[in-house]
């Protein structure tokens, strides 16, 4: 059976598609984390198959839209999940790789606005090379100029906007990272490589 919600501690996790326009190095999907979760969809969910799957909804201090694939591909659904955990007074996050505008087109992030309380661009790299070395994106190195805009635009419609980075890419890479997050007045987090 498809898993479209999972728990992992006070916050809920929606897994909307496997679909990805990245195939990073580091993704969990090349390793043994959440394999109990069973995150490979069959079936990629409605909004009313997501809503309906919400267990202890009432606990849950964030609901994140984050699975084995990037959730802006069904954006639609997202949103129509996300105005229903609004209507709940849930806090909601997304978990991109910030190329939605390439994906879908433009207007993205005004749509996010009054849904989605937190846009997390993962950064992954800090040059367009380093970053397509890395992330393989199929739009190639204009994904990652795609995916500053992105965070940049974010600003505008959405109350907080972080750029992440996975732990093992360095200490230059990592200065590098906050001079970006910096720049274009966002947060930086970095997070641990998960295995």
């Amino acid at each position: 059976m498809d898993t479209y919600t999972y728990r992992i501690g006070n916050k809920i996790y929606v897994n909307l598609t496997n679909r990805c326009s990245n195939d990073c190095e580091f993704c969990v999907r090349r390793t043994d984390a959440f394999k109990e979760i069973g995150l490979w969809l069959k079936h990629e969910p409605t909004a009313e198959e997501v809503i309906n799957s919400f267990e202890d909804l009432d606990s849950a201090e964030e609901v994140v839209f984050c699975g084995y694939g990037e959730p802006m591909y069904r954006l639609d659904v997202m949103l129509e999940v996300a105005a229903y955990l609004k209507s709940k007074g849930k806090k909601t996050r997304v978990n991109t790789n910030g190329q939605a505008e390439l994906i879908i087109g433009p207007g993205v992030p005004e749509r996010l606005h009054g849904l989605i309380d937190t846009v997390n661009v993962s950064l992954n790299e800090t040059s367009a090379k380093a970053y397509q070395d890395l992330c393989h994106s199929e739009f190639g190195e204009k994904a990652f100029y795609a995916m500053l805009d992105f965070a940049k635009a974010c600003k505008q419609y959405v109350p907080r906007v972080v750029l992440s980075i996975v732990d093992v890419v360095g200490e230059e890479s990592l200065e590098q990272a906050e001079e970006i997050a910096k720049a274009l007045g966002v947060e930086l987090r970095v997070r641990k490589y998960v295995k």
